[in-house]
């Protein structure tokens, strides 16, 4: 592959692409931090979140869906104009 289909694929300059990567996936690494999560017990730490958000009960539920919904406002709307703009290419 040649550095522009390269770039292309990636989505933009690799170094850059590489930057970004690295600082989203440390935001996100913060925030499943937060939830409690560790990296090297993954599947144990899931466990543990999922017994603690069956324990805080229904208004747990009722958080996260606000959550989602709040978020999907800002998210489902822009992967959608995404989508439609790459079809046109």
């Amino acid at each position: 592959m040649s550095d522009n289909n390269v770039a292309r694929w990636m989505g933009g300059s690799p170094f850059w692409v590489l930057v970004r990567l690295v600082l989203l996936s440390v935001v996100v690494g913060v925030i499943l931090s937060a939830l409690g999560l560790d990296p090297l017990n993954i599947l144990s730490s899931l466990e543990s979140l999922v017994r603690h958000l069956f324990n805080f009960g229904f208004d747990t539920v009722e958080r996260l869906w606000r959550y989602f919904l709040l978020g999907a406002v800002i998210v489902i709307p822009l992967w959608l104009i995404t989508r439609v703009a790459g079809r046109g290419r």
